[in-house]
C-alpha cells in the first residue's frame, strides 16, 4: 500500500492490531476498545501524520468480525477462556504477556523457514554498518522502550529498557547522530520525572532508575553529548528542587536556600531578615484533600529520598569535578548547557542559584587548561556573569559579583606573560556591570572586588590594568561619596606605591591611568578629590620626566612602528597634556587655575 510512509509505520501498525485483537476477542477484557479510541491510539505513526481514518476503521472491523487465530492447542485455548473477567491492569498486563508469547512462537517458526531462502546473507564485518542499521531500527526501539517504560512497573522489564536506551545513546554518541542521541536523552529524562512538565505524584522506583542511567550516561559519554547536556543538567537541577521538596515534605512552600556546599571555597551571600519562599512545581499536589495529600506525599516521599542517597549525590558531583577531563569542544558545550539552566533558574520565581554556583565550581576545576580552550569557557561564562550580576534581585546581582571576585582572584595569582591579554579578557565582566547596573551596592561591590585585587595582586597584575582603570573611571563620575571616595583611594595607592614598584607592567595602561585621573578631576561634585587628582597627574608626569629610558624600551603592540624617541612622546606626554587640555575645558575656574 502506498499510504505508508516507512517500513515503520507498518511495524507499529501491526503491533497495534495484535492489541486490538487481545483487547476485542478476549473474555478476560471486560471493557473493550472503542473504534475511536482505537483510531485515537494510531495518530501519528505515519512519520507523525495520520493513517486514513477509513483505513483504521476497516482494520477495527474486520477484526471485530473475525479474530486473528493463532496455532495454539486447544487445551490452553479452552484452559484461557475460562478465567473470570480481568479487569485490572496487572491481570491484563499478565494475558498480554500470555498473547505475546504466542506470537513469539509463531515469530520463530517463520524464522525457521526462511533458511530455504537461496539469497546469499551478508555478514557486517565493518564498524560503520552499525550506523545505518541503527538510523533504521531507532525509532521502533525508542518507541517500544517508553511504552513498556510509561506502562509497566516491571522492575527486570524496567531495567531491559533502561539498558537498551543507555545503548541506544552510546551508538547515536559514537557515530555523532545528534537526532536519535537528543532524542533518547531527552525521553530518558522525562522518565524521571523531574521535568517541569512530569507528574511527581507518580513517582516511582523505575523513575529513580531512570535518574540514575541518565548520570551514568553524563559519566561515560560526556564527550559526546553536545546539547543534550542541557536536558541533562537540567533534571541535576531539577533533582535538587525534589531533594528539598523530600526534606520538607509536609509543607506547602519552601525557603529558598542561600547557603550551598561547596569543597573548595565558600561563598557567603548576604540574606534578608525574612526568608524568602517560592512555589514548587509541585503545587498540583496541595489541592487536593488532606487525607488524599497524606497518602500521596508518603508514596512519593520514599522515592525522592532515594534521590538523596550518598551514591546519587556523588555521582552528580562527579559530573561536575569530571568536566576537567571533557575535551575541548565537549566542555564548551557543558559550559554553555549550565549556562543556559542556570539563567532558567535565575529568572524562576523566585530565583534560584544551584547551577550558578556548579558554573563557579567548573570554572575552578577548569582554570588548568590551556589558555585557548579557557579562552572559550571564559568567553562563555563570562558574559553569564555578566548578566547574573545586572539581575534585579540584588541578592541575586551580589552572588554573582562575589563569585566573579573568587575566581578573579585564582586567576590572578597564576600571573601572565608579556603580550599576553588573558587578563584583560577575565576582568572584562567587572567593566560590564559597573557600566550596566544602577545599583548602588553592587557598583560599591565591584569598587571593592578591584581594590581588593590591587591590594592582594599587584605584582601578578598586567594586561588587568586596563580594566581597573576603566571601572575606576566609571566610578569617578558617579555621584555616591563612599564609591568615589573608595576608587580615588586605590588609584592614589596605584600612582604612589604599584608604580614605583610594578611601573614596566602598568606601562601599557599608562594612558588609562591618566585618562582615570582626568576624570576624577572633573567630576563637579566633589571639588577636594579633583584638585588631588591633578596633584596625581602631575606625579604621573614625573614618573615620564624621570623615567624616560623605560618608554623607550618598551615595545607594545601599539609602538611596532614607532621609533625610541617618539615613543616617550606617544605613550608618556601627549596622553597627560591631552587630559589636561581635557580638564581645563571642563572644570571650574578655581580647579583650571
Amino acid at each position: 500500500l502506498q499510504i505508508f510512509a516507512s517500513a515503520d509505520t507498518a511495524y507499529v501498525l501491526a503491533y497495534s492490531v495484535i492489541m486490538l485483537t487481545t483487547d476485542l476477542h478476549s473474555v478476560n477484557v471486560k471493557q473493550k476498545i472503542t473504534k475511536q479510541q482505537y483510531i485515537k491510539m494510531n495518530r501519528g505513526i505515519n512519520e507523525s501524520r495520520d493513517l486514513p481514518e477509513e483505513f483504521l476503521s476497516k482494520i477495527y472491523d474486520e477484526i471485530k468480525n473475525e479474530e486473528i487465530k493463532l496455532k495454539v492447542t486447544t487445551t490452553t485455548t479452552t484452559k484461557r477462556g475460562t478465567k473470570e473477567n480481568i479487569i485490572n491492569d496487572k491481570q491484563r498486563e499478565l494475558l498480554f504477556n500470555i498473547q505475546m508469547k504466542d506470537v513469539e512462537l509463531i515469530a520463530r517458526d517463520l524464522m525457521a523457514n526462511v533458511g530455504t531462502v537461496s539469497e546469499e546473507f551478508t555478514i557486517a564485518k565493518h564498524l560503520e554498518h552499525v550506523r545505518p542499521m541503527f538510523q533504521k531500527a531507532w525509532s521502533p526501539c525508542l518507541a517500544a522502550f517508553s511504552v513498556n517504560l510509561q506502562d509497566s512497573d516491571h522492575i527486570d522489564l524496567t531495567n531491559l529498557c533502561l539498558i537498551g536506551i543507555s545503548y541506544a545513546i552510546r551508538i547515536a554518541c559514537i557515530f555523532h547522530m545528534e537526532l536519535e542521541r537528543n532524542a533518547f536523552i531527552q525521553a530518558l529524562s522525562r522518565f524521571t520525572l523531574l521535568t517541569a512538565t512530569s507528574q511527581v505524584m507518580e513517582i516511582k522506583a523505575k523513575n529513580v532508575e531512570c535518574l540514575k542511567i541518565l548520570i551514568s550516561v553524563a559519566q561515560t559519554d560526556g564527550n559526546y553529548l553536545g546539547e543534550a547536556w542541557y536536558d541533562i543538567l537540567k533534571c541535576i537541577s531539577q533533582l535538587e528542587l525534589a531533594q528539598l521538596f523530600g526534606v520538607n515534605a509536609n509543607k506547602a512552600r519552601l525557603p529558598v536556600s542561600n547557603h550551598h556546599h561547596h569543597h573548595h571555597h565558600q561563598v557567603n551571600i548576604p540574606t534578608n531578615s525574612t526568608s524568602t519562599t517560592f512555589s514548587l512545581p509541585f503545587d498540583n499536589l496541595f489541592h487536593t484533600e488532606k487525607g488524599q495529600l497524606n497518602k500521596r506525599l508518603q508514596s512519593i516521599q520514599g522515592q525522592i529520598q532515594e534521590t538523596s542517597s550518598q551514591s546519587i549525590v556523588v555521582s552528580v558531583d562527579r559530573i561536575f569535578s569530571g568536566s576537567a577531563r571533557l575535551d575541548g569542544d565537549a566542555i564548551v558545550a557543558f559550559v554553555r548547557s549550565l549556562c543556559h539552566v542556570s539563567m532558567d533558574e535565575l529568572y524562576s520565581n523566585p530565583p534560584r542559584m544551584f547551577s550558578l554556583l556548579k558554573v563557579v565550581e567548573i570554572s575552578y576545576y577548569n582554570m588548568g587548561r590551556i589558555r585557548l580552550q579557557w579562552s572559550r569557557i571564559w568567553e562563555i561564562v563570562g558574559e553569564h556573569f555578566n548578566k547574573a550580576a545586572c539581575h534585579p534581585l540584588q541578592d541575586v546581582s551580589f552572588f554573582a559579583v562575589d563569585s566573579l571576585r573568587q575566581l578573579s582572584m585564582k586567576f590572578l595569582e597564576k600571573g601572565e606573560f608579556p603580550n599576553f591579554r588573558f587578563q584583560k579578557e577575565f576582568l572584562k565582566p567587572f567593566e560590564i556591570i559597573m557600566k550596566k547596573n544602577s545599583s548602588s551596592t553592587i557598583r560599591d561591590m565591584v569598587v571593592r572586588c578591584i581594590t581588593h585585587f590591587v591590594d592582594a595582586q599587584a605584582k601578578n597584575i598586567r594586561s588587568g590594568w586596563k580594566n581597573i582603570f576603566s571601572v575606576f573611571q566609571m566610578a569617578a563620575s558617579d555621584t555616591d561619596v563612599q564609591i568615589v571616595e573608595l576608587a580615588f583611594q586605590t588609584c592614589t595607592l596605584i600612582v604612589g606605591v604599584v608604580f614605583d614598584r610594578y611601573f614596566a607592567s602598568i606601562l601599557d595602561s599608562f594612558q588609562d591611568a591618566v585618562k582615570c585621573l582626568s576624570e576624577f578631576a572633573c567630576n563637579v561634585s566633589f571639588p577636594d578629590t579633583s584638585m588631588e587628582a591633578i596633584r596625581l597627574i602631575r606625579q604621573c608626569a614625573k614618573y615620564v620626566a624621570e623615567k624616560p629610558q623605560v618608554f623607550r624600551e618598551h615595545a607594545g603592540e601599539d609602538l611596532i612602528n614607532v621609533s625610541e624617541e617618539d615613543r616617550i612622546w606617544v605613550k608618556g606626554w601627549f596622553p597627560i597634556l591631552f587630559e589636561l587640555s581635557c580638564i581645563i575645558s571642563r572644570c571650574k575656574l578655581d580647579v583650571r587655575t
